[in-house]
């Protein structure tokens, strides 16, 4: 059981919750949080001073004033006018992360929303009623603005949401439900609004990939050294342990694990080979790096989850702050870091893909015994290569790019959406890399039997097998790849 506005969030949990493993519940507490603050905002509506958002218009137009009576339309055409995204719509998960990260945040009593609203975007989220959000327009400050305008359009009875795989006007949703539109009040319209749920959920997003792809690139390598006939020693405890980073160490143990009772690594120990190439050898300190880089974007995600991102800050009946908390900086910088660790996964994976073409140590060139007449694993090869390049040009960093907008009030914007989507698409093509690396080191450890290998690197091959036949003679393979790719995306294997 989760409690909004009490519990602390983790990528595991909103994971959980979307996937509705885990209950996440509104309790007493939280909702006297809510109205307490609402109560301040209320106050605060009905003075004469000027307090942002609340009496005022919004961006450069915060020094008119607006009146009690139009207070209410006011919100709504903040909604209206900011749903100006463009392109295809987010995945569903997405958008029910986002809810799901929102609601946390306006529980915690900071952002002075009636307890009524919330309980509307919870009714939406228990009822699988997901809004269309289109993926493009948010420049991550004030926050993401206009995806969660999408968002939050149909509690006005505006937007859309999905219907299986359809997409419907929410009017038709709300009569279909016997629900009326709410009609936003008071600071509303910006406590929905103005946040970084959009670039949290991709964030979100992207570390539960990332952290099944990072172990599955540890097994691949293992998979590549074994049909290679590479040592293990690169990854004994006491090299690592003289330079101790977290990943590295981390990365070192897991090697040390698949490697545990291979006759085939044990028939090498002692032979003339020196040392491998570097992909095979530095993969404790290149996949570690990643794992770094990782844990750092895990640990401020986690922060940002658990955090308050909207404007203004209600703390008392007189006092709001008009601050910065919406402004994506602090997770746009992490997200580039993560889409250049991500990155290089891949491009290392490629590399051991192409040494296990070469027809060195007993291994025929490109994985075929019959060349000439057959190709072998020849061109998918080449697919890893496009890949590997398609990512190191998704690296540009958009957290280094900043254009002013709202007629320069906010002069200096994160482009924390675009790192965020960045970062999964980088991560997808990273799916597509390992699942080629996966069926080259197959193939490959065909050549090195009858020896046997770890019970766990066995499992594995055996899942391989089940779906991909070892490769005779040329057949088309792009069904193989799309085998391979799917037991990625599927998660089938076994990575620990």
């Amino acid at each position: 059981m989760f409690k909004y506005g009490i519990d602390k969030l983790t990528v595991a949990k909103v994971i959980t919750i979307a996937e509705g493993s885990l209950n996440a519940i509104l309790t007493d507490e939280a909702k006297e949080k809510v109205n307490s603050c609402r109560k301040k905002v209320e106050t605060m509506a009905a003075s004469a001073k000027a307090v942002y958002g609340i009496n005022t218009g919004f961006g450069p137009l915060c020094d008119v004033q607006i009146s009690p009576v139009e207070t209410s339309k006011l919100q709504e055409n903040l909604l209206i006018t900011h749903a100006v995204g463009v392109g295809n719509p987010i995945d569903k998960k997405l958008s029910k992360m986002m809810m799901i990260t929102k609601v946390h945040a306006l529980c915690q009593g900071f952002s002075g929303i009636r307890l009524e609203v919330i309980e509307r975007i919870l009714f939406f989220l228990e009822n699988e009623l997901l809004p269309v959000v289109p993926e493009q327009g948010s420049v991550g400050a004030s926050g993401d603005l206009a995806p969660l305008s999408h968002l939050f359009l149909p509690l006005l009875g505006e937007g859309e949401f999905w219907f299986g795989d359809k997409i419907i006007p929410a009017k038709e949703v709300l009569l279909k439900h016997n629900l009326k539109a709410i009609k936003l009040q008071a600071k509303e319209g910006l406590a929905l609004i103005n946040g970084t749920q959009f670039i949290v959920a991709h964030a979100i997003n992207g570390l539960f990939k990332m952290k099944y792809l990072l172990n599955l690139a540890d097994l691949a390598g293992a998979m590549s050294i074994e049909g290679y006939k590479g040592s293990a020693s690169p990854f004994k405890k006491e090299l690592h342990r003289i330079r101790p980073y977290k990943g590295t160490l981390k990365v070192a143990k897991r090697m040390r694990m698949l490697f545990k009772d291979s006759e085939n690594i044990m028939s090498h120990e002692d032979c003339e080979r020196v040392q491998d190439p570097y992909s095979m050898r530095c993969i404790p300190q290149v996949h570690g790096a990643s794992r770094n880089a990782y844990y750092h974007l895990k640990e401020l995600t986690e922060i940002e989850m658990n955090s308050v991102t909207d404007n203004p800050i209600v703390l008392s009946d007189t006092v709001a702050i008009s601050g910065g908390n919406f402004h994506g900086q602090p997770l746009a910088m992490a997200l580039d870091y993560g889409a250049l660790a991500a990155s290089e996964i891949g491009n290392i994976s490629d590399r051991r893909s192409f040494l296990l073409l070469e027809g060195k140590y007993g291994l025929p060139r490109l994985l075929t015994a019959s060349g000439g007449l057959n190709s072998g694993y020849m061109i998918p090869q080449y697919t890893t290569a496009a890949l590997v390049t398609e990512n190191k040009s998704l690296c540009f960093p958009p957290s280094a790019d900043s254009i002013p907008t709202s007629l320069g009030q906010e002069d200096h914007v994160s482009m924390g959406s675009i790192s965020g989507r960045k970062f999964n698409q980088i991560l997808g093509n990273i799916e597509k890399i390992l699942a080629i690396e996966l069926m080259f080191a197959t193939q490959a450890i065909e050549f090195r039997r009858p020896l046997t290998l770890s019970d766990i690197v066995e499992e594995n091959f055996s899942i391989i097998r089940e779906k991909v036949d070892k490769l005779e003679e040329d057949r088309i393979l792009k069904d193989d790849i799309n085998a391979m790719i799917q037991l990625v995306m599927d998660r089938k294997f076994r990575v620990k």
